[in-house]
């Protein structure tokens, strides 16, 4: 039997949308190289780059009737977050999903699965990070849960937990952790805008990080 848990702390927007102008790369680095889900995670089209409050799934194989379930409890800022309890490639998730969805603010979606209705996605500007991209269907015969924590392609992801995703794949920032990792992102920003200018000037990394003490003290050797 499943369940749906329909109230979940989430992060506040600001905080959410300062999350997503870092990007899934420096929200990892900034809290300790960590977070990123499986490098088969890939936007359906390019250039979308989110963040969002998970709402998680937890969906039986080629079955996606707990999508229908979901509509109901996401709000503004929103990403559901869906895992099948084994593998499967079926197309879950299309345009018609995507166009109840949008209406209720939410900003994307993470499927570990397969999704389809790509061409039709991408004009409505709907961003889906999906494992695969296939046009066989599901049915709806068996519930699943929603809101509860569940494993998405590697990483525990807890309801009210962040999601960024981009280019450059899907990264998960745990609820408690939000505002800190926030401001470790920025400070990494602040850095390394400081060092492309110190790079666009035609300075090494080798000077600007201080290596070469260190691959001396490893042994290497210029001859």
């Amino acid at each position: 039997m499943g369940v749906v848990v329909q109230n979940i702390d989430r992060v506040d927007l600001d905080t959410v949308d300062r999350l997503a102008r870092s990007g899934t790369s420096t929200v990892s680095e900034a809290q300790g190289r960590t977070g990123c889900m499986k490098p088969y995670m890939r936007p359906v089209y390019p250039g979308a780059a989110i963040a969002g409050n998970a709402v998680t799934v937890s969906v039986p194989p080629a079955d996606n009737w707990m999508i229908h379930v979901v509509v109901e409890q996401c709000q503004e800022g929103d990403i559901p977050v869906i895992a099948p309890t084994s593998g499967s490639d079926a197309g879950y998730f299309g345009d018609l999903f995507a166009t109840a969805l949008k209406y209720r603010g939410v900003r994307g979606l993470i499927i570990e699965a397969g999704c389809r209705d790509i061409a039709e996605l991408r004009n409505m500007e709907f961003p889906v990070w999906s494992r695969y991209v296939h046009g066989t269907g599901t049915v709806k015969e068996t519930p699943g849960s929603v809101n509860i924590p569940i494993v998405c392609a590697g990483v525990t992801v807890h309801p009210g937990d962040v999601i960024v995703a981009d280019d450059d794949g899907v990264c998960v920032v745990p609820h408690a952790a939000a505002a800190a990792v926030r401001d470790q992102a920025m400070a990494r920003e602040e850095k390394e805008a400081r060092n492309r200018a110190r790079f666009a000037a035609g300075e090494l990394g080798l000077d600007v990080y201080g290596m070469r003490e260190q691959l001396a003290e490893k042994g290497l050797k210029y001859i």
